[in-house]
């Protein structure tokens, strides 16, 4: 194998030579690809086909028009059901020899994964967005290559509340996804500090609450600010651009609006959603720092019908594709990913229903036990509300508290025990526990690391991680429908901060979520390092501002910027 095979990320099931065929010209031969490749797309592949002119066109210069390719010569695309029945619809044989490539997916995803796959295997410069010299030669070595992923939903939680990421930068995070065969991307729209999604019927909700004065430098303990406002929101039609743009890719995007908590920006925007019998509502402003504000939304009629109004026209954005994202492929049609809604559910302090006359009045008529049940009745009518329209809602463990809604997922962040306890109730688990995948965490101990938050957090350590509980049986981690990696933003103020937290851990959790890699302690990192080499010039090629292995370079670095790291390991569940 040449090492160009031996260095995709994230690793196949297997890879190797083919099978050398007797009589067969260029049987195990590189494969040329030049002006006259063309290519052979079949049925079902026409988005793999279209994302593959447009990114192998523009490194290359090829057009790579469509062709049956008889002669050789050509990338053949092609969907066949006895993939699926072996490697299930994400699943993916690639081949290579002298006259063609050849994908063969178990689905549309499948084809389009092995395309990633062949990308890499043409080397960095594939990944460019033009040519960096005419005439140059483009091989792709010839090899045999079978793979499918190991879980379902691999995702990317990107916060763009905090510090709001503009339509091109969440576009390039989908493309980035796609490198990495990461297929689910949640979207965190909403928070005490920004709401970034248009409602038509609530105007004031991006026109007040897309808008704060300021904005808190470093963690909320810090003294400094950056005094000028911060926003911004994405119409309707970049909400469609962006969902089409994801589906091109294969790729769910799983919108989060958050409740009860975190929703002090649509209390600035309509304050009657507020406890106004506890505060004046009105005097409330898009929160300009950090933390957990204690502003929450109001149990009331007016609060449901209000969310109803906004899930509406989310539900219109944000459609579901029962026939793309597969979430079960024992049981076709596939269930979509894309039919999840995030309803948050997290960090909701309780203090503003205690002293509500009208919360502890709803709280005796409902005839609940506490506060922790009335979030729970929130999250309840919201699970069947959607359920009523085909939907299914997912929200942070903490909706376990006061009794779990019958239908709803669970995104298990504080650790295990959260996802444990739902897996065994029955209930769809996605894992992402913060002290293993939260990319807001540190790299490194060292003084030069940015406003360092949290744990370290090293690539070794994502490496190692497993996202399925050794103590769940067999049939409780049916129910782990995968991993998710979180992307705060407090402390991200741009588009390079992000790439910094992210990158390259993102690219061990690819291989995680992906690769069926022994336990944790038995996993080849310094075989992954190797790997991440030649991974490191791909990120390059894609402008990329990762942390190097040596440390932040001297721009990555914020001198001065108070963090607030935590010492030792992190707790181990």
């Amino acid at each position: 194998m040449t090492s160009t095979t031996t260095e995709l990320i994230p690793a196949p099931l297997t890879v190797g030579k083919p099978a050398a065929s007797a009589g067969i010209p260029g049987a195990g031969a590189d494969f040329l690809l030049d002006a006259g490749t063309v290519l052979d797309a079949g049925p079902g592949t026409e988005r793999t086909a279209r994302w593959l002119r447009g990114a192998l066109g523009a490194a290359t210069g090829f057009a790579l028009p469509p062709g049956s390719g008889d002669g050789g010569g050509a990338v053949q695309l092609r969907i066949r059901p006895e993939e699926s029945a072996r490697l299930g619809p994400e699943g993916y044989t690639l081949h290579v020899d002298g006259d063609a490539v050849t994908v063969h997916g178990g689905g549309p995803a499948g084809v389009f994964w092995g395309a990633q796959t062949l990308r890499q295997l043409l080397g960095p410069d594939a990944f460019r967005r033009a040519p960096l010299a005419p005439g140059r030669r483009w091989t792709v070595p010839g090899t045999a290559v079978e793979d499918a992923p190991r879980l379902r939903w691999r995702g990317l939680m990107l916060d763009v509340a905090r510090h709001f990421t503009p339509k091109e930068g969440v576009l390039r995070y989908l493309d980035l996804m796609a490198a990495h065969k990461l297929n689910v991307f949640h979207f965190h729209l909403t928070d005490d500090q920004g709401w970034r999604v248009e409602i038509k019927r609530y105007p004031k909700l991006t026109e007040t609450g897309a808008w704060r004065a300021r904005t808190k430098f470093g963690h909320r303990a810090s003294p400094l600010w950056e005094e000028k406002p911060h926003g911004g929101h994405y119409t309707q039609d970049d909400i469609r651009e962006i969902v089409a743009y994801a589906a091109e890719r294969h790729i769910a995007v799983v919108p989060e609006i958050d409740l009860p908590g975190h929703s002090q920006a649509a209390i600035a925007a309509y304050p009657e959603l507020g406890n106004t019998d506890v505060i004046d509502t009105t005097a409330l402003s898009v929160w300009d720092t950090w933390g957990i504000s204690p502003n929450v939304l109001a149990p009331t009629d007016t609060t449901l019908r209000f969310y109803e109004g906004v899930f509406e026209e989310l539900l219109e954005l944000f459609p579901a594709d029962a026939t793309e994202f597969p979430a079960d492929p024992a049981a076709p049609p596939y269930p979509s990913f894309s039919a999840f809604i995030h309803v948050g559910g997290d960090e909701c302090p309780k203090d503003q229903w205690r002293r509500s006359p009208a919360a502890q009045a709803r709280i005796k008529e409902l005839g609940l036990a506490d506060e922790d049940a009335l979030q729970s009745w929130f999250i309840r009518h919201f699970d069947r509300w959607l359920s009523a329209r085909g939907r299914r809602l997912i929200g942070w463990d903490e909706i376990l508290e006061g009794g779990l809604a019958e239908g709803a997922a669970v995104a298990s962040w504080r650790g295990y025990q959260g996802g444990i306890a739902a897996a065994r109730a029955g209930h769809d688990v996605v894992m992402c526990p913060e002290q293993h995948v939260y990319l807001d965490h540190r790299q490194a101990a060292g003084p030069d690391e940015p406003v360092p938050i949290g744990f370290v957090r090293t690539l070794e350590d994502v490496y190692r991680f497993e996202p399925v509980p050794p103590e769940l049986d067999a049939r409780q981690a049916g129910h782990v429908l995968g991993t998710q990696a979180n992307l705060w933003t407090e402390v991200m103020e741009n588009h390079a901060r992000v790439d910094y937290q992210a990158f390259p851990r993102l690219a061990a959790f690819a291989e995680v979520a992906w690769s069926r890699l022994p336990a944790p302690a038995e996993r080849d990192f310094a075989g992954f390092e190797r790997r991440m080499t030649a991974h490191y010039r791909r990120l390059d090629a894609l402008g990329v501002d990762y942390r190097p292995p040596s440390g932040p370079r001297p721009w990555q670095r914020r001198p001065g910027v108070p963090g607030r790291p935590l010492d030792g390991p992190p707790p181990k569940r």
